[in-house]
C-alpha cells in the first residue's frame, strides 16, 4: 500500500507527471494510470485515501476486480462483445457507444467505469485481438518461417517452398498460398491472388522489409519497389511497410502465420506433394475451414466479421486485373542493343546513349523513352542470345563514328594481326554485325590491362584453339596462359649429383 500512496502523493501533492512518477517508484507507467483510474472509478479525493488505513485501502482498491467481475448476466452490463466488434467500424468511438449503453440502461455505470470495466475484458483476448484496426482499412502480409514442402516426382529431393500469408486487420480474415521462392513476380501475383480470394482491397497493406516490397527500409522513409508501387496504384491500396526491427507493427499477421502453421501446415505433414498447385489445392481447402471456424473469445468466425466489418468498408476491385511485369532501367549500349538479364534487344540506333525504360511481361519485352513506345521484342530464353531488328540498324552507307565496324576494326589492327583477325571472327560469326560489337569491345579493353603484346599472343592461342568467348581470352591472360610454354632443350647443367655408368657397376656387397 505504500506504493499506492506514494504514487497519489506524487501525483496530487507534487504535481509529478505519470512518466516521472514511474520513473521515481521504479513501476512502469500503467500502473501509474491503473492506480490513478481505481480512484476516479470509486470518486475519492487525495485528503478522503490519506485517512484511509492500509488494509481498508487495499479492499477498496482491488476488491471490484471480483466484486465487479464481467457477468454477462448482471443487471447494466455492456455487452463487450459488441462493444469490440462496433469500435472497429470507421468513425465510431467508446464515447458514443457509452451514450447509446446509457439510453438502455439509464441506471447503469458512468463513463469512467464503463471504460474500466471495458478495458478489464480486453486484457483478457490474446494480444493480437486487442488491438483495435478500423474495418476495411488494413491488410498485414509476411512470408511463414516454417515451410511446407514438394518433393520431385522423378528424383525423389525434397524442396521447401514459401508460405505467403495476408490477414485483415479488423476480422482476422486469412488468405495463404505455396511459392517457389520470395521473388519480385511471385510476391506481386501473391497479392493478386489474394484480392481475388477477397473480392475487395484494403485501404492500406503493410509488409515486411522484404527486398520484394521495400528496396531500402528506413523507419520513417523506406524506398518501395517501383513494381510493387505499379501494384498499388492500380488496386488504390497505399504501401505502409513496418518498421525495421517492430514485429509489433506486424503482430497481426505474425499471429496468423502461427495460426496457417498450426492449422494448415501441420495437418499436411504427412501428405506429399509433387507439385506447388496440389499443394495449393490442399492448403486452400483448409484455409475455407478456417476462416468458417468460430474464435474462441469473440464466437464469431473469420469470415462473418469479413463480411460484417471489412468487405463494405473496402476498395473495389478494379475492372481490369492487374499485369505483372518486370521493370528496368538500362542504358542503350554502343551497338544500340541494351542487356536485360544477360540477353541483348535492339532499339532504334538513333536512341544510342539514352537511358530507357523496359519492361518484360507474358513473355514480350517492351521498351518505353520519354512515355513513348520505341520497340517491342518477344523475351529471349537463353541468357548471351541476341534479338535485333533490322530496322534498327543504321543506314549503311553513313559514317558510324566510334560505334562502327570500321573503328573497331582499326582498334584490333592497332593491337596486332592476330587480334585484328579474332574480331572479324568474332563479327562475321553473328546473324547482324552489329552483336559482334559487344565482345569485340571487350576483348579489345583488355589490352589496356594487360598490354597490347599479351593481348596478341592470347588473341593467337585463341586463333588456334578456335576461343572467340570475352571470358576465354580474359581468363588465359589473367592466369599466364598467353605465352607457350618454354620446350626442354639441352641437358641439365648440374651434373655433379647425378649417378653415372659407374655407379650402377659396383658390386652387390658395395651398395
Amino acid at each position: 500500500m505504500r506504493r499506492i500512496r506514494d504514487c497519489l502523493r506524487l501525483y496530487f501533492e507534487n504535481k509529478f507527471s505519470q512518466s516521472q512518477i514511474a520513473r521515481t517508484l521504479g513501476i512502469s507507467r500503467s500502473t501509474v494510470q491503473d492506480y490513478l483510474s481505481r480512484l476516479a472509478i470509486k470518486n475519492l479525493t487525495f485528503e478522503q485515501v490519506v485517512k484511509i488505513p492500509d488494509s481498508d485501502l487495499e479492499n477498496l482498491f482491488f476488491q471490484s476486480e471480483k466484486e465487479d467481475s464481467l457477468h454477462g448476466d448482471e443487471p447494466g452490463e455492456a455487452d463487450y462483445e459488441y462493444l469490440h466488434k462496433e469500435l472497429q467500424r470507421p468513425g465510431v468511438t467508446l464515447r458514443l457507444l457509452w451514450e447509446e449503453y446509457k439510453k438502455t440502461h439509464p441506471q447503469g455505470r458512468q463513463y469512467s467505469q464503463f471504460c474500466w470495466h471495458f478495458q478489464q475484458w480486453r486484457k483478457k483476448l490474446k494480444v493480437y485481438m486487442r488491438q483495435i484496426h478500423t474495418a476495411g482499412e488494413r491488410v498485414f502480409v509476411d512470408y511463414s518461417g516454417k515451410k511446407p514442402c514438394v518433393v520431385n516426382r522423378e528424383t525423389g529431393e525434397i524442396k521447401e517452398v514459401e508460405l505467403l500469408v495476408f490477414c485483415w486487420g479488423c476480422s482476422h480474415y486469412t488468405y495463404a498460398e505455396a511459392q517457389p521462392s520470395q521473388e519480385l513476380k511471385y510476391w506481386i501475383m501473391g497479392h493478386v491472388r489474394a484480392f481475388d480470394y477477397f473480392g475487395c482491397v484494403p485501404k492500406l497493406v503493410v509488409p515486411d522489409n522484404l527486398k520484394s516490397g521495400v528496396t531500402k527500409a528506413h523507419r520513417y522513409d523506406p524506398d518501395v519497389n517501383p513494381t510493387y508501387t505499379s501494384l498499388s496504384e492500380h488496386y488504390g491500396f497505399g504501401v505502409l511497410p513496418a518498421r525495421p526491427n517492430h514485429p509489433r507493427d506486424k503482430a497481426k499477421v505474425e499471429t496468423s502465420v502461427q495460426i496457417v502453421q498450426r492449422w494448415i501446415v501441420a495437418r499436411l505433414r504427412n501428405q506429399v506433394f509433387h507439385s506447388i498447385e496440389d499443394l495449393n489445392r490442399a492448403i486452400w481447402l483448409l484455409l475455407t475451414e478456417l476462416n468458417n471456424r468460430a474464435m474462441q473469445k469473440l464466437h464469431r468466425s473469420r469470415k462473418e466479421l469479413f463480411e460484417e466489418l471489412d468487405r463494405p468498408n473496402s476498395l473495389t476491385l478494379p475492372l481490369e486485373r492487374f499485369v505483372f511485369r518486370q521493370s528496368y532501367a538500362p542504358t542503350i549500349n554502343l551497338d544500340y542493343h541494351i542487356e536485360i538479364e544477360k540477353r541483348y534487344y535492339s532499339v532504334p540506333w538513333n536512341y544510342y546513349g539514352k537511358k530507357i525504360q523496359a519492361y518484360v511481361s507474358d513473355g514480350t519485352l517492351s521498351v518505353f523513352y520519354g512515355g513513348k513506345r520505341i520497340a517491342i521484342h518477344h523475351e529471349l530464353k537463353k541468357p548471351y542470345t541476341y534479338s535485333t531488328q533490322p530496322e534498327h540498324m543504321p543506314p549503311q552507307h553513313r559514317n558510324y563514328h566510334d560505334w562502327s565496324i570500321a573503328v573497331v576494326l582499326r582498334k584490333a589492327k592497332e593491337v596486332g594481326p592476330a587480334t585484328e583477325a579474332l574480331i572479324k571472327k568474332i563479327i562475321n560469326q553473328k546473324q547482324h554485325p552489329q552483336q559482334g560489337f559487344r565482345p569485340a569491345q571487350g576483348i579489345l579493353r583488355l589490352a589496356a590491362a594487360y598490354g597490347n603484346s599479351r593481348l596478341e599472343a592470347a588473341a593467337g592461342i585463341a586463333a588456334a584453339f578456335g576461343f572467340t568467348r570475352v571470358h576465354q581470352i580474359a581468363s588465359m591472360l589473367k592466369n599466364g596462359k598467353d605465352s607457350p610454354a618454354e620446350e626442354a632443350t639441352g641437358t641439365v647443367a648440374n651434373v655433379n649429383n647425378v649417378r653415372g655408368q659407374e655407379y650402377y657397376t659396383q658390386k652387390e656387397g658395395t651398395l
